[in-house]
């Protein structure tokens, strides 16, 4: 079969199998031995378990169902709702401070959790009812929660810029740092949309209680005294120093990821156990449990994903798109936008993880030889394949806004997002135009 057929029927037969429901990790799988079975040698077949094994027995791999403990840690406890009631206490006088206050602690409990799913639930389950009962549209408070969730996957320690690194071959620090100056500009223009957008339903409210006498809840003051201000710090400055801390013990270079995702999961084991009471068995049991579901899928669909671009790599299939691309003679520019409405296409049907080690072999080869820097290129994709999580129709945060709050119709989630998803493109083009906001940090701190 000639080499261009080849790799059409294994775009189309992944495709196919994906569609039909098959889980992902289990999909990958399946048609990489399929194409083993019939284009490799059989001797091949002998190889499979000390292929998948020797993929995941990567070092830094080590450190994702730590930093899945630290986040489980901190998601099951109350952190997300005191983090939030603190914010909001400081910024309650900003014009939209509620939607601000929102936003900032979804960065926040991000950076501590590196779960996008986490973050959503987290602060949703408590920031979501709280602006309901406010005054809030029901779509523009999902909105802001599950953009705010996305920035679960750009801020460190996030899994999916950990699994590029791996895939890229970079700086697992540098690639961390490259993505706060982005996850920055990203919480600023959520919160000033959110400013913007609260001013608007205000002079609604306004307009319909002078004409109809009709009370809205945004016309209402809130106050707070300093004393509650600062005792509302007392229960986030824990958190907030375990992530300084492990944030600064990674870039000092005193300890590897790995090590550094241990510290920190025990420590917030111990916070939430000294805090909140959960220390007992029948506490701790559940977030162990469900650190190891979360970790067993994902290292499946990574070891999967990797078998799948073995087998991609074997038959050329890889390199022969790669040279294709290449061929192309595109300029730098085109081929940047080509390859990232073909991330938001792939962003439709397939979590970050599989995108990332499914087409990292295809599209970083032309990407190097137009003169990217990976690791900047590493925080765009990261930003583009935000939209993948809070748009249609498979947008997962969409589905986690509507499990904690499911009076809200689907139809008005989904509208929710979508001005940020308009704010994330957004976002992708200034980077472009100024990439000193990726660069500039980890050249200043790593050299």
């Amino acid at each position: 079969m000639p080499q261009w057929a080849v790799g059409v029927s294994y775009c189309v037969v992944t495709l196919l199998v994906m569609f039909s429901g098959m889980p992902i990790a289990f999909a990958l799988g399946v048609v990489a031995i399929g194409f083993m079975v019939l284009f490799m040698p059989a001797a091949s077949l002998d190889t499979i378990a000390q292929n998948f094994y020797e993929e995941i027995a990567n070092v830094i791999i080590l450190a994702i169902p730590l930093f899945i403990l630290k986040g489980a840690a901190i998601g099951r406890s109350n952190a997300g709702r005191d983090l939030y009631s603190a914010l909001h206490a400081w910024l309650h006088k900003i014009p939209g401070g509620l939607g601000v206050a929102n936003t900032v602690a979804c960065g926040l409990f991000a950076a501590m959790a590196g779960s996008s799913p986490a973050t959503c639930s987290a602060i949703g389950s408590a920031g979501i009812p709280e602006m309901r009962a406010r005054g809030y549209s029901p779509g523009f408070a999902a909105g802001i929660i599950a953009a705010g969730g996305t920035l679960g996957i750009l801020l460190p320690p996030s899994v999916t810029m950990l699994l590029y690194a791996v895939a890229a071959e970079v700086s697992l620090g540098k690639l961390f740092l490259a993505g706060i100056g982005p996850g920055l500009l990203l919480m600023l223009l959520f919160a000033g949309y959110s400013m913007l957008r609260y001013s608007k339903e205000k002079r609604l409210a306004l307009a319909e209680a002078a004409a109809t006498g009709k009370h809205s809840a945004l016309l209402d003051e809130e106050h707070y005294t300093l004393s509650q201000k600062l005792r509302m710090i007392g229960w986030v400055a824990p958190f907030v120093t375990i992530l300084a801390g492990v944030m600064i013990v990674l870039y000092a270079g005193w300890a590897t990821p790995s090590e550094t995702a241990g510290v920190g999961a025990v420590l917030a084991l111990a916070v939430i156990g000294v805090m909140y009471g959960i220390w007992r068995p029948s506490k701790v049991m559940p977030i162990v449990s469900g650190t190891l579901k979360e970790s067993t899928m994902l290292l499946m669909i990574v070891g999967m994903s990797l078998l799948y671009a073995y087998v991609m790599s074997y038959l050329h299939i890889s390199q022969s798109a790669a040279a294709w691309i290449i061929g192309l003679n595109l300029s730098k520019w085109v081929l940047l936008t080509a390859i990232l409405v073909f991330v938001v296409v792939l962003g439709f049907f397939l979590p970050p993880v599989s995108i990332i080690l499914m087409t990292a072999p295809i599209i970083l080869p032309p990407l190097k030889a137009a003169g990217f820097d990976l690791i900047w290129f590493g925080v765009v994709m990261t930003i583009v394949m935000e939209m993948g999580l809070i748009h249609p129709p498979v947008g997962l945060n969409i589905f986690v806004i509507k499990n904690i709050a499911p009076d809200i119709p689907l139809n008005q989630i989904m509208w929710g997002t979508l001005p940020f998803v308009l704010l994330i493109t957004l976002a992708v083009v200034i980077v472009c135009l100024f990439p000193g906001l990726v660069t500039w940090l980890p050249a200043a701190i790593m050299g």
